[in-house]
């Protein structure tokens, strides 16, 4: 069973959200939050697995509460955010600190269990043609000179430039002719060497040194 905190400012999209998740067999919501100072309250005293977490939100936004959420824990839990507006600067940051993607809210229900479901077995919910819009503009030396300093293996390399383009461990594997333990190893060893939390923040850098264009 995947515990679920739900966090959105209006009680008709928690409402609709819940009936969503509720009605998969193995889903459960065990919270709602309508800010982000109570998502973070919620968060420490219920222990989610994921956190569905709107970022545009009165007194603490979503971007605020997911940095405390995931400073406040050692293992924090899996951070989805739901926006309105896939081009949303917002999103961005939240991905940024951490989250480990995102879901438009007007996702079918299929889409927004399968996404629950992905990130809470850890892996990151990416749309790359979103994340390439978002990243347009990043750029910044600081980011190029962290890239220079991970000195990338070739295939970490290969590696990194498949995550950006969205692919799982196993697409990645089948692509390179790979076991998907040594794509894991690899993925490791990126996440490691950029100083990434997750997949997204990996990818996320790769766009923002320029190491992956956005065009």
């Amino acid at each position: 069973m995947i515990d679920i905190l739900l966090v959105d400012d209006e009680e008709l999209v928690r409402a609709g959200l819940r009936a969503v998740l509720e009605a998969q067999g193995d889903l459960r919501v065990v919270g709602e939050a309508g800010d982000g100072a109570q998502a973070l309250s919620l968060a420490r005293s219920l222990r989610p697995d994921v956190v569905l977490m709107d970022v545009r939100m009165p007194e603490v936004d979503g971007l605020a509460a997911t940095r405390a959420i995931l400073k406040a824990s050692a293992e924090p839990p899996k951070i989805l955010v739901i926006t309105t507006f896939e081009n949303d600067d917002y999103v961005y940051e939240a991905l940024r600190a951490g989250a480990d993607g995102f879901l438009l809210k007007r996702a079918r229900p299929a889409e927004i269990a399968h996404a629950v479901r992905l990130v809470a077995a850890g892996e990151s919910l990416l749309f790359p043609a979103a994340i390439r819009r978002l990243a347009a503009g990043h750029g910044n030396q600081p980011a190029r000179d962290s890239m220079a300093r991970a000195a990338l293996t070739e295939r970490e390399s290969e590696v990194l430039r498949l995550m950006a383009r969205g692919l799982s461990n196993g697409e990645i594997a089948e692509q390179l002719h790979l076991g998907v333990q040594t794509v894991k190893t690899h993925v490791s060893s990126v996440l490691a060497k950029l100083g990434a939390r997750d997949r997204t923040q990996a990818v996320i850098a790769a766009y923002e040194s320029g190491f992956v264009e956005p065009g």
